[in-house]
């Protein structure tokens, strides 16, 4: 069952209702959170090789998973709660990804120790401003740009993994770095 509207979106969210109210609640919103934008890199990691609508589905199973996404606990997991989350049907059980979201917690909190919090050392690479782009079709929206490349590169040598430049510019896109709503689309502006 899908939502009809008369409101203009990017197409990339369709008509499933959970892609519509991501799209219309979340994605392209400028995050200054660090938890959320922990949130929002844990699920990019694990979405690395399949569809995000995948991961939306079990984002709440995520949540419960790895306890609210709270990066102060998963940098902690021990291997008895690593073989936990890799048995829970749940999430995404890979385990390379379920330790790299244990290593990531750890670099987050290095980060934010070197710069007084995550969302500043991100933000910088824009200089705490979104891009605003202007794509008239989806198209046009690049799956990797020169700046994810080199926020990629720099989160890989702190140690990052699954941070390869595609899924670093669709983080860029979730936490509303870049605005990358079409032009058409009722929130391009509104975001």
């Amino acid at each position: 069952m899908g939502i009809k509207s008369t409101k203009t979106r990017c197409k990339w969210c369709g008509t499933n209702p959970l892609y519509v109210k991501y799209h219309d609640e979340e994605w392209g919103v400028p995050v200054k959170d660090d938890k959320i934008i922990f949130e929002f890199l844990l699920l990019e990691t694990f979405q690395a090789g399949l569809s995000w609508i995948t991961i939306l589905r079990k984002r709440e199973n995520f949540r419960i998973a790895f306890d609210d996404f709270d990066y102060k606990k998963i940098a902690e997991y021990d291997q008895s709660k690593i073989n936990s989350l890799l048995q829970n049907a749940g999430i995404v059980r890979n385990k390379l990804k379920v330790h790299a979201a244990v290593t990531n917690a750890q670099n987050f909190i290095q980060i934010q120790n070197e710069f007084g919090s995550f969302s500043k050392y991100m933000w910088s690479f824009v200089d705490d401003k979104p891009i605003k782009n202007s794509w008239k079709t989806q198209e046009e929206v690049p799956a990797t740009t020169a700046l994810s490349d080199k926020l990629s590169k720099d989160l890989k040598k702190r140690g990052f993994k699954f941070v390869g430049s595609t899924v670093v510019y669709a983080h860029m896109q979730a936490a509303g770095m870049v605005n990358d709503h079409i032009r058409d689309c009722f929130r391009y502006n509104e975001v």
